[in-house]
């Protein structure tokens, strides 16, 4: 009795000692995301790895990152990109194989960046095309410039997301010019700036505690690459309330968001909610919660919700709701969740991806980033080998396991 109690104590250990948690590293781009890794570095977000990348070596030395990356030394001689894409964009290209090194490993990086720079807007596009073809799961949280910041400024950055939306899975824009109906008239310029910076830091946060944080109702790295992988440009709304209706308030204000640029969320193919509060948090508030947004989107739209438990939340509820898929169709949708399934399904699962040849990646030429990443990678897995997988843990299709929910397919695993 005694040799069978070792042998399981041997093996639950084996397990434990098995088990891997995903790799999460978030890269601040330029000077408006050198500032908006900072935020998150002074809010104590936790779970993830944090590193900027910029032309200023000045503006390098003020980053609280602990990997500070300075690209296009020879061409900038440090001295920034003069809000120049172009500049940005061979920057990135010259010392791609320092990028490279720093995201390799990744399961998921965020990119995080001000467009309508230089910086920014030139070497978002190419960063995320290196870590794309490293294999990682890479959402850009990005801002658009105020109004006041000028034409120019404005038409970089519309240029800028269209090349960026061909290089991510997922591109949550965050319209500056909408953050000032959410803002005081009498807010100084920089605690304006400061407020978007948080605005990034929620955006990251709102997603990444939801993998790295345990709560009452987990999600794992799967359900987010459920919802995120190849779809897109998304929208983030978030709210929060206190009071007796606290869940309700905070849910309508999120899908109410002004950041939501006057769209709504009943067209995404996908939406990700973080219900997060104090450990007076109720079952009942976040039903109430999940509920509403529920309702609010399209009946064909895969939901999937968590929660976080923050001790230091004594009163409020904070929703944070992501919306994806707006520009793909169903048939686009679901070949980016066959591939997602089949690349699991070869890694397996708790698996790093595999390491990248780095001199490759970094000697393929200036041009092969020019064209889309899905472009690039080949040619999307046939069904079949998803369908072989999905009926080897004993579902008909893809679309029947999707549909269960994740505790559940986690019982039957």
């Amino acid at each position: 009795m005694e040799e069978k109690d070792s042998k399981a104590a041997l093996r639950l250990s084996f397990d434990e000692n098995k088990a891997v948690g995903a790799n999460i590293k978030v890269i601040g781009v330029g000077g408006g995301g050198s500032n908006a890794v900072n935020r998150m570095i002074s809010t104590n977000l936790q779970g993830v790895e944090f590193m900027v990348a910029n032309t200023d070596c000045q503006a390098l030395k003020g980053s609280r990152a602990p990997l500070k990356i300075q690209i296009g030394a020879k061409l900038t001689k440090g001295l920034g990109a003069g809000s120049n894409p172009d500049i940005g964009r061979q920057a990135a290209l010259e010392d791609s194989e320092k990028i490279i090194e720093a995201l390799q490993g990744a399961d998921m990086v965020f990119i995080t960046s001000g467009l309508g720079g230089g910086t920014g807007t030139g070497a978002v596009p190419i960063i995320a095309s290196l870590a794309s073809e490293l294999g990682a799961l890479v959402v850009a949280v990005v801002t658009k410039p105020f109004g006041f910041e000028g034409k120019k400024r404005r038409d970089q950055a519309e240029q800028g997301l269209r090349e960026l939306q061909e290089a991510v899975d997922t591109v949550i824009c965050i319209p500056n010019e909408k953050l000032l109906n959410s803002v005081d008239k009498a807010m100084p310029l920089g605690a304006a700036f400061l407020f978007a910076d948080d605005v990034l830091r929620q955006a990251v946060q709102g997603i990444s505690d939801l993998i790295t944080i345990p709560g009452e109702i987990n999600l794992d790295f799967a359900d987010v690459k459920t919802i995120m992988s190849g779809m897109g440009m998304a929208l983030m709304g978030t709210g929060v309330a206190s009071g007796p209706n606290r869940a309700i308030e905070a849910a309508q204000r999120a899908i109410s968001s002004p950041l939501l640029e006057d769209a709504t969320i009943d067209g995404a193919r996908g939406i990700l909610i973080n219900i997060t509060g104090g450990t007076d948090m109720t079952l009942h508030e976040v039903a109430e919660a999940s509920s509403l947004v529920q309702r609010t989107a399209d009946p064909e739209a895969n939901i999937i919700f968590g929660t976080v438990i923050d001790k230091a939340m004594t009163e409020d509820v904070k929703i944070t709701v992501i919306a994806t898929g707006f520009n793909r169709d169903g048939k686009q949708a679901a070949e980016a969740h066959v591939a997602a399934a089949a690349a699991a399904a070869q890694r397996g699962f708790g698996q790093r991806p595999a390491a990248a040849d780095v001199a490759a990646v970094a000697a393929r030429p200036a041009r092969d980033f020019d064209s889309p990443t899905f472009l690039r990678r080949g040619p999307v897995p046939q069904p079949a080998r998803t369908a072989e997988v999905s009926a080897s843990l004993g579902y008909a299709s893809l679309q029947d396991e999707l549909d269960v929910p994740t505790y559940l397919r986690k019982q039957m695993d």
